[in-house]
């Protein structure tokens, strides 16, 4: 039994998208309480409107939260784990068929111990299934939780513990197992743990028993309701992913996930060397374009990139012209949009590794994020206002993101990150600026010492028959443009049949259609949307630094 529809007729996984609800909740001085955890339950329950349902009214998309792992948690019920740092742990999903869950552990157990790291013990995931949907409990996996262990640095052990993943989830998708699609790791990290599943918001923090223990504590809480439009819904779609929760689209998913899928030839990191080729492919194949930017920034970072550094990458701000923001900071997003292209689409983010938290728009601003912060150091930022009540005298400051802007809490420092600082300190970490002068080519200041006339002589009717012009293209488009500027208007929409199928000669450019997105508006317009948008591109080679 898949856990979802595979490629099927009209149906295709890669047209996947999302819109849905995302929060957090953080204490920024780090101080860990049950508390945060119950806020943060509380703004995903506020957003239940944001997550869709099943007829029967109890299944739902997907519902989940990323807390801080819970050491202390642990050590109370007896396990003996190491220190803060030294000791990973995760929640498996697995098969219910009692020998094919064993052979997924057996496939677990085995990688770990190759890959130096300790089990230390399973834990039953405290669960109550009674009022989830007959379609949820139909697909509802079997769970273990697992506690690790290993000898090194707590960074050196989070890679470690990325690359056991990496390798246990390519052992398991290449095997033989008929049931291999019920096998998933929501996380398994030294810093976060994540609870989740194919839930409404309120069923949640009823559904892990976990969640309601008080000696569960945490500093954060990061919440994600899931709507996905043209989807199915599926255990392990559930958000939030290892790093981040989304609500938005990716529009440009089949040329990022291509591109990164090319690019794996030329990816080097000297934080994971001789690893690198384990954790191949980057991309996890059959996913949504959510997880998919997930698991770019989780390679990012683990490869030496902090966080705002990895999403400024992926989901840059406008930098043409009249966006008035430093010379600096132009050519940092200059400078990395020659080896990586931004994840385009409406998107609002959130993301934390455990000790910062924080939030991001798209350029575009096209997905809310409001913020509060109180006199108690409790930070909530959530897709709409009224996610958390605070009474109007604790809250000291409020606002929103700006597209392209960014929010982020180091809850270590107790620190709260706004975006000019971010951004300068990252458009001044490295000479942007000079590096691309010193190799950045201009087409336009290339001198050829040639010209072509425009004047095509007593070949114009061929061509225009070579490439397919009507006499109303000419008239009613072409003319008006080339005499007097205009632009074509006409109505929205194209009910012209598609060139492959039409028995005349055809333009080439014909064949080719633009992809539209599902839930938001038809293709933006370069010219009209050009503070947002830019037609540049790139020729030339990667190279391997």
């Amino acid at each position: 039994m898949r856990t979802r529809p595979g490629k099927a007729g009209l149906y295709d996984p890669r047209f996947e998208h999302d819109n849905c609800g995302i929060g957090f909740v953080t204490h920024i001085r780090g101080k860990k309480s049950h508390e945060i955890i119950k806020m943060g339950l509380e703004v995903l329950e506020n957003m239940s409107h944001r997550g869709a349902e099943g007829a029967d009214s109890k299944t739902g998309d997907g519902a989940g939260i990323m807390i801080q792992v819970p050491r202390d948690f642990y050590l109370i019920q007896g396990y003996s784990v190491p220190p803060e740092g030294q000791f990973g742990t995760g929640i498996l999903f697995l098969p219910r068929e009692k020998k094919e869950e064993e052979a997924c552990l057996s496939i677990f157990e085995r990688i770990t111990a190759e890959e130096g790291i300790t089990i230390i013990d399973y834990r039953e995931v405290p669960r109550d299934n009674s009022d989830i949907g007959e379609l949820a409990r139909n697909a509802e996996p079997e769970m273990k939780q697992v506690l690790l262990e290993a000898d090194m640095d707590q960074l050196d052990l989070e890679r470690r513990l990325y690359v056991v993943r990496k390798r246990i989830e390519n052992a398991i998708r290449n095997s033989d197992l008929s049931l291999k699609d019920q096998f998933y790791i929501p996380s398994l990290s030294t810093r976060v743990l994540i609870y989740k599943g194919m839930l409404t918001s309120e069923q949640l923090g009823n559904y892990y028993l976990d969640l309601k223990d008080k000696r569960l504590t945490s500093a954060i809480a990061l919440v994600h309701s899931r709507f996905s439009t043209n989807t199915f819904p599926s255990w392990d779609l559930a958000q939030p992913f290892r790093l981040l929760a989304h609500n938005g689209e990716i529009n440009t998913i089949r040329g990022n996930r291509s591109w990164m899928k090319a690019r794996e030839s030329v990816l080097q990191s000297h934080y994971l060397d001789e690893d690198m080729t384990k954790i191949f492919p980057v991309v996890e194949p059959e996913k949504s374009d959510s997880a998919t930017l997930d698991n770019v920034l989780e390679f990012m970072y683990l490869t030496g990139k902090s966080l705002p550094h990895a999403v400024s990458i992926l989901v840059p701000e406008s930098w043409n012209t009249k966006n008035p923001i430093s010379e600096d900071l132009r050519s940092f997003y200059e400078y990395h949009s020659t080896f990586l292209e931004p994840w385009d689409g409406p998107a609002s983010l959130i993301f934390s590794d455990g000790r910062y938290i924080g939030g991001t728009l798209d350029r575009n601003g096209l997905r809310p994020s409001r913020y509060v912060i109180t006199d108690t150091d409790i930070v909530v930022m959530g897709s709409e206002v009224g996610v958390k009540y605070f009474p109007p005298q604790e809250i000291v400051e409020k606002g929103r993101l700006k597209p392209g802007k960014m929010l982020l809490i180091d809850t270590k420092e107790g620190k709260i990150h706004y975006d000019p600082e971010l951004k300068q300190e990252l458009a001044t970490h490295n000479p942007y600026r000079e590096w691309l002068q010193q190799n950045r080519v201009n087409l336009t200041d290339i001198e050829t010492g040639r010209k072509v006339s425009p004047d095509m002589g007593e070949d114009y009717k061929c061509y225009l028959r070579a490439f397919g012009y009507s006499k109303e293209d000419i008239e009613f488009i072409i003319a008006g443009m080339a005499e007097k500027g205009q632009e074509p208007v006409g109505s929205m929409g194209n009910d012209t049949p598609i060139a492959v199928l039409s028995d005349k000669p055809q333009r080439l450019f014909n064949y080719f259609r633009q992809l539209f997105a599902q839930v938001t508006n038809p293709a933006i317009d370069p010219i009209r949307e050009e503070m947002v948008m830019s037609l540049t591109g790139y020729i030339g080679s990667l190279q391997d630094n």
